[in-house]
């Protein structure tokens, strides 16, 4: 089983989302959630690609903590 990290990240537009461990591999959309189901279908493509093309998925070594400050 695979595990990779996404970064979700507000635009003006709407919203962006990629994953550090799978270079490339970016997704948009006007709402979270329409780009929560185009980085799932970005990332089955990237790796169904790196398949075919015989390329060792990477292990994830990317990891994030969400910090809370009191001011």
């Amino acid at each position: 089983m695979l595990k990779y990290l996404i970064i979700f990240e507000k635009t003006e537009t709407g919203f962006s989302a990629y994953v550090p461990d799978l270079p490339g591999c970016i997704a948009t959309g006007k709402t979270k959630t329409i780009t929560e189901k185009n980085i799932l279908v970005a990332i089955r493509f990237h790796l169904d690609g790196m398949k075919a093309e015989n390329i060792k998925f990477p292990l994830s070594t990317t990891d994030a903590e969400t910090f809370v400050f009191a001011i």
